[in-house]
C-alpha cells in the first residue's frame, strides 16, 4: 500500500469513528415494523454444560476501588487451570442476562448496550480449565450453559495462530473470543450501527478485566487477530456473523507479569 492510499484509507477510518446520527436520514427495518432478529444465537447441539451462579466463594476482591487501582492488562501465566466456577463468573458478568423486556425485545445483561441490542455472542477457546475438555465452546446466556463447538486439541497453538502468533496468547487457560450477530444491531441502526456495535464491544472487555481481576484472574484483549481463521475455527460464516475482539484469560502470575512489564518499557 503505498502512501497516498494509507492516507486516504486512514481518513475514511477517521470518518467511520465519527457520529453520523442527525446527519444521516434513513429509515431503519425496526422503524419499516420488520421482524426483530432473536436476542440470542440458537443453540447448535442437545448438549449442556451447566454453570453455577454462586460466585461467592469465587470473588476474592471486592473493594472496587481496588480492582480500578490494581487492574493491568496480563500477557503472563501462571500454569493453574482455570476453575469452572471462575469461568461461570467471568461468562455472566460479561454475557449473562439478568431479564428480559417486553415481548423478547431486549435482554438486560451486566453490560451497557445501544438499544439493549447486545449484538455479541462469546465463544471460548479452552485449554485449561477444570472439568472441560480441551476444545471450542458456546455460551448460552438464557440458560448460562455451555455448548461444545468442537473438541479438538492443540488449543494454545491454535489461539497462538489466530492471534497472528502472539506466543503469549497460547499460555491463557482460555481464551474468550466474541463475534457480532451484525443483523441485531443494523434491525435498529441500521448504517450507524456499525460504530456503536464496536463501542460496545469496548464495554463487554472492561468487564472481563474487572471481573478477571476480582477472581485472581487476569487478561489482555487482542484485536490483530486473523479474521478468516478465527471463524473457521468458530464454525461461524464471516458474514452474518464474524469475530470482533479476542482476550485471553489465565490465572495472574503477579511476579512474571510486573518483571515482563518492566522489560517491555526498560527502552521506551
Amino acid at each position: 500500500m503505498d502512501e497516498k492510499m494509507i492516507a486516504e484509507t486512514i481518513a475514511k477510518n477517521r470518518d467511520f469513528m465519527k457520529s453520523n446520527f442527525g446527519h444521516v436520514e434513513y429509515v431503519s427495518d425496526q422503524q419499516k415494523l420488520l421482524p426483530q432478529p432473536p436476542l440470542v444465537k440458537a443453540a447448535r447441539s442437545e448438549e449442556r454444560i451447566p454453570l453455577t451462579m454462586e460466585f461467592g466463594e469465587v470473588v476474592k476482591e471486592h473493594d472496587y476501588v481496588a480492582l480500578l487501582r490494581d487492574r493491568v492488562s496480563n500477557r503472563f501465566y501462571a500454569e493453574d487451570p482455570m476453575t469452572m466456577d471462575q469461568l461461570a463468573f467471568l461468562l455472566w458478568s460479561t454475557q449473562g442476562v439478568r431479564a428480559i423486556r417486553g415481548k423478547n425485545y431486549a435482554a438486560l445483561r451486566p453490560v451497557p448496550s445501544a438499544g439493549a441490542r447486545h449484538v455479541f455472542e462469546t465463544y471460548l477457546l479452552v485449554s485449561r480449565v477444570e472439568g472441560l475438555k480441551e476444545g471450542v465452546y458456546h455460551y448460552l446466556p438464557m440458560e448460562h450453559a455451555l455448548e461444545p463447538i468442537s473438541l479438538e486439541g492443540d488449543m494454545a497453538e491454535k489461539a497462538i495462530h489466530c492471534a497472528c502468533d502472539q506466543k503469549w496468547a497460547g499460555k491463557a487457560a482460555v481464551t474468550f473470543v466474541y463475534t457480532a450477530v451484525a443483523y441485531r444491531g443494523e434491525w435498529r441502526y441500521s448504517i450507524n450501527a456499525h460504530r456503536v456495535m464496536l463501542i460496545d464491544a469496548g464495554h463487554v472487555v472492561q468487564n472481563l478485566y474487572l471481573s478477571a481481576q476480582a477472581i485472581g484472574c487476569g487478561t489482555c484483549a487482542i484485536a490483530a487477530f486473523r479474521q478468516e481463521d478465527t471463524d473457521k475455527l468458530l464454525q461461524v460464516d464471516g458474514k452474518e456473523e464474524f469475530a470482533v475482539y479476542m482476550a485471553p484469560v489465565g490465572v495472574r502470575d503477579e511476579s512474571k507479569n510486573e518483571q515482563n512489564t518492566k522489560k517491555l518499557y526498560a527502552n521506551v
